[in-house]
């Protein structure tokens, strides 16, 4: 059971990872909290389905072309219903969650409540520490920390990462460096959102699209990032890998009970914010950062 909580919480977790960093970098520095952003996780993988059986395209081509589609839609999105209100908190988050919802309502019009399976990208198993694990999910994890990988050097290692953090401290003042801060905006939400189409892309092969799967995700990215600490992108990956570990621990340890995996997830997340409300790696004070 060990072995299959650590290898199967890895994969699980990784992708929470690239979930929940794009959410944390889009909300750092544009203050915006995006509800749509799993919405973009499953409209990537229904493209990949509908590229592969309208199409007839090859799977690596449809998750390329997929990711890239997602990107542009996700870019003017932000640019035609977000960014106009972006400085009315309250309007962003009805905005964002009604384009979640006909995103979902065109997927549920299109293919109904459940569409077929993706394939996977690759076949066979690998044994490791004694236990069977298909070499999709490896693939899956693997690619998820590269590209954690590449987003921590872009963030820390370019001068495009460089004004994004920038803006994110402060966004007055990054503006006063010479800084484009709208360009960086554009720049940090194409990022987030071709992280979550790569995410959808990456469980495409492992469950069954329906147009409601990314409820539960955002459910969760929102958990996360509230435990790492709003707009920390390090929070943000440490409470993935909590939270993640913690479901799939439920599931493997009480399979009868693996409903309550997001009860209890959440309820870690509560536990920490009472002791530490700003999170694990927030601060206590929105002006300090």
């Amino acid at each position: 059971m060990i072995e299959n909580i650590i290898i199967n919480g890895l994969i699980h977790s990784g992708v929470y990872a690239l979930l929940a960093v794009g959410f944390s970098l889009v909300f750092g520095v544009a203050r915006i909290i995006n509800l749509a952003h799993t919405a973009f996780y499953m409209l990537a993988a229904y493209l990949i389905f509908t590229f592969t059986s309208s199409f007839g395209l090859n799977l690596p081509l449809s998750v390329i072309l997929s990711v890239v589609a997602v990107t542009i839609i996700g870019l003017l999105s932000y640019k035609l219903l977000i960014d106009p209100v972006r400085e009315h908190e309250t309007t962003v988050l009805i905005v964002t969650i009604a384009l979640a919802i006909i995103i979902q309502e065109v997927m549920l019009n299109r293919y109904g409540g459940q569409a077929g399976g993706i394939p996977s990208l690759v076949s066979g198993y690998t044994e490791i520490l004694g236990v069977k694990v298909t070499n999709q999910h490896l693939l899956t994890f693997g690619v998820a920390l590269i590209v954690l990988l590449g987003t921590w050097a872009l963030l820390l290692k370019t001068k495009v990462g460089i004004g994004v953090r920038s803006a994110a401290q402060d966004r007055e003042v990054a503006n006063l460096m010479g800084i484009n801060v709208a360009r960086i905006g554009m720049i940090t939400m194409a990022v987030a959102v071709a992280l979550a189409a790569i995410a959808g892309a990456l469980v495409a092969p492992l469950f069954a699209l329906q147009p409601h799967m990314w409820m539960h995700p955002l459910v969760m990215v929102l958990a996360i990032v509230v435990l790492g600490g709003l707009g920390s992108i390090k929070g943000s990956f440490v409470g993935a890998f909590i939270l993640g570990f913690a479901e799939t621990s439920v599931v493997f340890a009480i399979p009868e009970g693996s409903f309550l995996k997001g009860a209890v997830a959440l309820s870690i997340m509560l536990v920490v914010i009472l002791i530490r409300p700003q999170g694990l790696f927030g601060v206590a004070f929105e002006e300090e950062r």
